[in-house]
Parts: structure tokens; C-alpha cells; sequence
């Protein structure tokens, strides 16, 4: 958990994505839930989009139409919420319009977009563009797709055919043009400061032993209050600790000016974590620090009276280190040509209940009301789907009995011997309900064999130089029989471009499954004393999201470009972008609608690397 890392693989991995894993051990991993509790949520991306259109229809008698398109976001209840409005350009059948779209991009959420173009008659030319009743003015064509369409298209734009809207009694033959939608990333997150910390003499908070120090990084928002962006690992017994590198992106913090609030504090595992004191700094001021390798005190807040106050406490603060560089970011790898691969494994144990009935978690409602697992096939892979170029998905069962034959731990869903894929995440489906009427289920839950197939494919992938990093998805209700086996494919994985996500369905005690998720422990090791190079694992009991303000794929993809990061880098991995991509990182809650329409400086593109 956390925003950057105070490991250099982790930390560098961190930058530019969401809000993931440390690879640190022992409790470093606790904090991460202290920093939830805190309000800490993924990072955000703010991406602009910029329009043109061609060949539109031409509806004015005199001269060519005056074209404006308007940006919406369409909600899953389909309402769309207006996001912002170009310029009018006159008297054009293919226009390019100046004005930008920003928007906020969230690898974890499908952001359905809309773009309309209407016509506007001349004598509202001197309204204000907020002002024009749509009503009077005449609609020239709509298109939709979604945020990650366009920013996974080759070439840097993406073009769709202008139709009529839902429900018109239009003609739906005539051609209305194109509309081209070219995405931008700002450049300046692209610059990172790597941070080397060290404290000294700091204060005793626990009994017959010192302190368990660590760092907590926060910084300012709109209203004052102070979110947290960056942890430091925990040292154990040390009164001068010296934290391993951080990274921080420097539009991750506002700016080198931006004041941040750096707070030492004693780690308790209960989450009631004792401040050893604070220090209010700019990454400016930080860098002052480095160079001149001098220290300063920390102080603590206190109340004197009704008047608060700042104690200077003898403990002291040093920056050893502080230096900035650029690296490419997660949408940068998507531009340069990489995909994720979805693959998703589903468990037919007997302990599921029989599929027939309304109380198994396998039930197909004729109603249409998806069960525990369609729910997570379609939350999860309505996302991922748009990343992965053929669309074309592994997907298997394990625990259960084919037909005549033995139970099987991992076998095709879709009933083939020879091949494991599906067409899309329709084809998924179909395959799983054809699967429940054609096997038997069994048990028990064994996890190794779906993990081993899946890491066969990915290292073949990796064998062959693709640009492609695997997504496997395993949906299970019970608790696993085979921990250590699972452990040892774990931990041969964690080297493969591959991350899993398991969805924990029904009401049986999830324990074991939080002990492969990295985040809630220690390093996974297998049976032969390995320790796992990177955490690839996020698991998720869906009884905790259902009626949360996260959805399932929100609560499991939250980590997966910073995974995806760790790994390609660790493979020195090169990229060909055509546009300069870069971030710029707000936090909010998911889902908030976060959105701006604002001008922003953009250099020209940089050679290809």
C-alpha cells in the first residue's frame, strides 16, 4: 500500500500509477491500512483530449455548418453528465478544435465517454458556450467509446463514425463523418524525486525497547486537510533510522513549492501509531537540505492554553540524498504497443451448492440477476477487456468432474481438449453456464494447477519478446487446500509478466487467501526457502465491497499498473511513444466525477526513444 516506496524497484514502480503494494517486510504492510484509514485512495491521472472532425453533414443553406462538440460522461444508470464544450468553428465541414477536454482517467473504473457535435446557428455566435440551448440548435452526430479505447490506440488517435443518437427515427444508412480523439498526458509527472531520509535521536515511545520508526508524507488539499502520499518501510528498534529511497512525483505534491508535512511516527500494530514528531517542508526546501547536508529539528504540536504551539523536540531530520529523473509512465508502455491479457479461473467445488437451486453461489437467476461470479467476471473483465488487443481470454475450471472422468484441477471451460480461449467476456459467460451443466462438482479448492497454466502461457509470451503482461482472475468460495503448492507457483510467478486476482465469493473464512496477498503480510516464500521478487497478488472478499463505495474491480485493479511497472522495468523494457505522455495525480474519491476543463502547457512531442 502506498503512493511511492522506500525500495528502488517499488518506489520507481509506484511512480505514475495507482495507489499499490510496498515490497517491504515485516509490518510495513500494516501501515498500508493505517494510510486508508487516513482517506489515502489511488492515484489519478488527468489526461487531455483533443477533437476534429471530418466530413460532417453540411445543414445550413447559405454556408457550410459551424460546428461545436460537447464531451459526456455516461453513468451506469445512462445519464450523461456534461464535462465541458469546444469553441464554435465557423463555416466548416472538418474542424479542429482548439479547445481541450480534460479529464481524470482511473485504470480501475470504465469510463464510458459521449461526444456530440451540433450545429449553432449564427445568431448565437456572441452567447456565452455555457448558454446555448441545445434544443435550437442541430445535431450534426454522436460517437462513444470508452477512456482506455482511446488511450490504448496505435497512433496515438482514435477515430469513429459519427451516428445518429439512441432512439432516433433517423435513417441510421446515412453518413454523418468522423469524429478523431487525440489523447495527452501532462508532461511534468514524468519528473521524480528520488529522497534518501534519516533521522537521529529520536524519542523512546515503547516499553524496554526503542522505537519503530517510520515516515509519512502528506500534503495539503484545497480545504486544508492533509492526505497522505507516501510511507517510508519501518525500522525496527532504531533511534537513527535511515529510510531506503522514496519517489515522489513532483506534480504528485502540486509543485516544488508545494509545503509538505513529513511526520516520524512509532509503529504500533494495533494502527494507533505514535508521532515522534513532524517537520513542515517543500520539496524545494528538501533538496536545500541535501546540498548543504545540514539538519533540522522536528517539532511536535501541542496546546498551551487555547493557543497551539509547535515544540522543538532535540530529534533531528537529514535528507541525504535528494535527486530528480524522468521515467515513463504506465500509459506511456500502453502507447508504446504493451496489453494487458485477461484470463480468468472459476471454482466448481461442491461446496458452492448445487447450481439448480436459488441458494448455490453458481445459480443462474432466469431473471437475469447475475450471480457471485458472473458479477466479478463482468466488473472485472468489463474493464480489462479494452487492454487486451484480440479479446480472445483463457479461461478454465477447477474442482469439479467432466463428464466420465476424474475431478479435474484445472480444465477448459469451454469443454475443448486442444484450446482454452473464448471470445470476449460474453464467451466467458456462455462457457461457464454450458460448464455447470456439463460437470460434475467436486473438490477439493486447489489453486497450484489454474496458477501453473497461467504462468506457462505468460513465460512463453515473455520467451517470445511480447509486449504483453497477463491478468489472471480466480473466483472462488472456499478456503484453499493446497497453501504451500500455491505458494511455490507464487512465488515462480512473481518473476513472469503476470499479476492475479482472486475474488473471495459466499461466507467462508477468507484467512489464507489474505496471506498471499502481500499486503497484509510477509514476502511469500516457497517450499524450497525462495522469497517472491515482486507481490502479484491482490485478493478481495466481495462481501466486503458489495454494498462499499468501491466495486470489485476498483478494490482488485487499484494495484495492478504499479505490478505492471515493477516488472517491465525490472526487464529494462523499451518503448516507442508518438505523443508526450506524462501524469498529473489528484486524489479523490473513485467514481467522484473528478473532472476539469482548463488550458495546459504542452511541450512538443520528444524523439522516439
Amino acid at each position: 500500500m502506498g503512493n511511492c516506496f522506500s525500495d528502488p524497484d517499488g518506489g520507481r514502480a509506484a511512480v505514475g500509477t495507482t495507489a499499490s503494494s510496498s515490497a517491504a517486510n515485516d509490518p510495513n504492510e500494516a501501515v498500508g491500512a493505517f494510510l486508508k484509514s487516513r482517506g489515502l485512495i489511488g492515484l489519478l491521472s488527468e489526461i487531455q483530449l483533443s477533437l476534429s472532425a471530418s466530413n460532417l453533414l453540411d445543414l445550413d443553406v447559405l454556408s457550410k455548418s459551424d460546428p461545436m462538440a460537447i464531451l459526456y460522461l455516461k453513468g451506469k444508470n445512462g445519464l450523461l453528465q456534461e464535462l465541458g464544450r469546444t469553441e464554435v468553428i465557423s463555416n466548416s465541414l472538418n474542424p479542429k478544435w482548439i479547445k481541450k477536454f480534460t479529464i481524470i482517467y482511473q485504470f480501475e473504473t470504465l469510463q464510458n465517454l459521449v461526444f456530440r457535435i451540433y450545429d449553432i446557428d449564427t445568431q448565437f455566435h456572441n452567447v456565452e458556450l455555457k448558454d446555448y440551448n441545445l434544443e435550437n440548435q442541430q445535431f450534426l452526430g454522436e460517437a462513444s467509446c470508452t477512456l482506455s479505447q482511446i488511450v490504448m490506440k496505435s497512433g496515438g488517435a482514435l477515430t469513429l463514425d459519427l451516428v445518429h443518437r439512441e432512439h432516433s427515427s433517423a435513417t441510421h444508412k446515412q453518413k454523418l463523418g468522423q469524429l478523431t480523439i487525440y489523447p495527452e498526458e501532462s508532461v511534468a509527472a514524468k519528473t521524480t524525486a528520488e529522497l534518501i531520509l534519516r533521522c537521529s535521536e529520536l524519542e523512546s515511545k515503547d516499553f524496554l525497547s526503542k522505537s519503530d520508526p517510520f515516515l509519512l508524507i502528506s500534503k495539503y488539499a484545497e480545504n486544508g486537510s492533509l492526505v497522505p502520499i507516501c510511507k517510508t518501510e519501518v525500522l525496527k528498534n532504531d533511534h537513527r533510522p535511515k529510510w531506503k529511497p522514496i519517489f515522489l512525483s513532483i506534480q504528485q505534491v502540486g509543485s516544488k513549492e508545494s509545503p509538505l508535512i513529513i511526520e516520524c511516527l512509532n509503529f504500533n500494530r494495533s494502527g494507533r501509531h505514535d508521532s515522534l514528531g513532524r517537520i513542515q517542508k517543500s520539496l524545494a526546501d528538501l533538496e536545500k537540505l541535501s546540498s548543504t547536508a545540514s539538519g533540522e529539528n522536528l517539532f511536535m504540536p501541542v496546546t498551551v492554553g487555547q493557543n497551539r504551539q509547535n515544540k522543538v523536540l532535540k530529534s533531528r531530520f537529514f535528507v541525504e540524498k535528494y535527486s530528480e529523473s524522468t521515467n515513463h509512465t504506465f500509459l506511456d508502455y500502453l502507447a508504446g504497443g504493451f496489453e494487458l491479457n485477461f484470463m480468468v479461473a472459476i471454482d466448481f467445488t461442491a461446496s458452492n451448492g448445487n447450481p439448480r437451486l436459488p441458494d448455490s453461489l453458481h445459480y443462474i437467476d432466469p431473471s437475469g440477476r447475475p450471480n457471485p461470479y458472473q458479477r466479478a467476471i463482468s466488473d472485472v473483465g468489463g474493464v480489462l477487456q479494452y487492454y487486451d488487443f484480440d479479446q480472445r481470454f483463457p479461461a478454465w475450471g477447477f474442482g469439479a468432474r467432466p463428464i466420465d472422468g476424474p475431478v479435474s484441477h484445472c480444465f477448459n471451460l469451454n469443454g475443448s481438449n486442444n484450446y482454452c480461449e473464448v471470445e470476449g467476456i460474453s464467451g466467458i459467460m456462455a462457457a461457464y453456464t454450458s460448464a455447470l451443466f456439463n460437470v460434475s462438482l467436486a473438490g477439493p479448492t486447489l489453486f497450484g494447477h489454474v496458477i501453473t497454466m497461467a504462468s506457462q502461457i505468460a513465460s512463453e509470451s515473455a520467451e517470445r519478446n511480447e509486449k504483453k503482461y497477463f491478468v489472471l482472475l480466480i473466483i472462488t468460495d472456499g478456503v484453499i487446500t493446497d497453501l504451500q503448492e500455491t505458494k511455490d507457483a507464487l512465488v515462480t510467478a512473481s518473476s513472469l509478466p503476470l499479476s492475479i486476482l482472486i475474488v473471495g465469493v459466499g461466507g467462508a473464512d477468507f484467512k489464507e487467501m489474505e496471506i498471499l496477498d502481500a499486503d497484509k503480510g510477509e514476502k511469500l516464500e516457497s517450499s524450497g526457502g525462495r522469497v517472491a521478487s515482486r507481490d502479484i497478488v491482490q485478493f478481495v472478499p466481495m462481501r466486503d465491497v458489495q454494498s462499499g463505495e468501491y466495486s470489485i474491480a476498483q478494490s482488485l485493479l487499484a494495484e495492478l499498473p504499479s505490478q505492471f511497472l515493477t516488472y517491465v522495468r525490472s526487464q529494462g523494457s523499451h518503448i516507442r511513444t508518438q505523443q508526450p505522455w506524462g501524469l498529473i495525480f489528484l486524489f479523490g474519491p473513485l467514481g467522484s466525477g473528478l473532472a476539469k476543463f482548463r488550458c495546459i502547457y504542452y511541450m512538443k512531442p520528444t524523439p522516439k526513444q
